[in-house]
């Protein structure tokens, strides 16, 4: 049965941890104004973030999958919080990547020990009780930017020192509950520390990293998003940033919901099948955004956010039930390396935008889904058995 107790704390968490990462593209126009950036350095800040954020990850889902690293839970969204509270009071572009990287850092820890221990309290239903604990980093993305601007426009950039708060709250709370979340987690690590883990086989390897491929992109259709939207109102055409800020977490707080209503339906569907219908419905809707205004845009802009990011839970379990012997590796790559790597994508879209405009970088995003969707396509899931 699902452990819902359990899985509303470790949500909580993931909600404040992500929450700086919702943070730093709203807060990019400020950056770059503040600093005088370029569209490329400023790109580069959110490479810095990815690289240490999300790449990496799979380091720390090895350190936890070769013994117990429970503490990590409750250090992790405080060094974020930190790290992003910081980001407003530096004077300078390297002192703002340093301040990234430790909110990176942060992060990077939290996510791989966060999807193995919530693993143990999933229950039969393991993308709808996954989907509990990915929400809550859902929520918190789409939170970021609207917390994140309300902090700014009401006390000026200085204002992102109210992000520390969030991340001292929750790490009291973990570390108050700690012994009992991470019991099964020893307990199973107890049970199989003697055990040989075998390599991939070949057969399980293709999958994984077609999996991995898709998140890619599905990661640099949001991140896209997330950044050029601000990008497209408040430098493009001298919009408000509120509103700028209210239309990304729209999108990101559809998502949300959509993981929430997703999942259930992947249980009952095939995470596959499930997989490969969002991606090619995402298509559609990211054009419809663009020619859309007043409140068509945030309906449509709502409708893309839920398809999309609705398999964000469910692909973590794809992903667990690809590599079970090493869960906290196989969300690390899933929810780090991936992420990451489309990050890197988002500092691609910088160029475009230097070189050719804001519009055309968004524009570039739009047959991002038709990729993913083509690669869905070649996944063998269930991966067959090495015989």
């Amino acid at each position: 049965m699902i452990n819902w107790k359990a899985l509303a704390i470790l949500s909580t968490a993931h909600l404040i941890t992500d929450l700086n990462q919702g943070a730093l593209p709203a807060l990019l126009p400020y950056f770059k104004e503040t600093l005088n950036l370029s569209y490329t350095m400023a790109g580069m800040v959110l490479l810095f973030s990815n690289l240490t954020s999300s790449v990496i990850q799979p380091v720390f889902g090895y350190l936890s999958d070769k013994r117990p690293m429970g503490w990590f839970l409750p250090v992790a969204p405080f060094v974020a919080c930190l790290g992003m509270a910081a980001t407003g009071v530096v004077p300078s572009y390297s002192l703002l990547v340093l301040c990234v990287i430790i909110f990176g850092l942060g992060v990077a820890i939290f996510h791989p020990e966060g999807f193995k221990t919530a693993h143990f309290f999933t229950g039969d239903k393991k993308a709808t009780g996954m989907s509990l604990f990915a929400v809550g980093g859902n929520f918190g993305i789409a939170l970021g930017p609207i917390f994140s601007l309300l902090l700014v426009t009401s006390y000026g950039l200085k204002g992102t020192v109210g992000l520390a708060f969030p991340g001292i709250l929750i790490g009291v709370i973990l570390l108050a509950n700690l012994s009992w979340l991470t019991a099964p987690a020893h307990t199973a690590f107890t049970q199989t520390k003697k055990e040989v883990k075998p390599p991939l086989a070949k057969k399980e390897l293709i999958p994984l990293l077609l999996l991995i491929a898709i998140v890619t992109v599905r990661s640099w259709i949001q991140l896209g998003l997330v950044t050029y939207i601000p990008f497209y109102y408040i430098n493009y055409l001298n919009g408000d940033a509120l509103y700028a800020g209210k239309l990304v977490s729209t999108f990101l707080m559809a998502g949300a919901f959509g993981t929430l209503l997703g999942s259930p339906v992947a249980d009952a569907w095939g995470h596959k099948k499930f997989l490969s219908i969002s991606l090619i419905l995402t298509f559609p809707f990211l054009l419809l955004f663009y020619y859309t205004q007043g409140i068509l845009l945030f309906v449509v802009l709502a409708i893309a956010g839920m398809v999309l990011v609705s398999t964000s839970g469910v692909t973590v379990v794809m992903a667990q039930v690809i590599f079970p012997q090493r869960l906290g590796m196989a969300s690390g790559l899933l929810t780090g390396f991936a992420i990451g790597a489309g990050g890197i994508g988002v500092t691609l879209l910088g160029t475009i935008a230097d070189h050719w405009g804001v519009p055309m970088a968004l524009k570039a995003i739009f047959a991002l889904p038709l990729i993913g969707f083509g690669l869905s396509l070649w996944v063998q899931y269930p991966p067959p058995k090495a015989g």
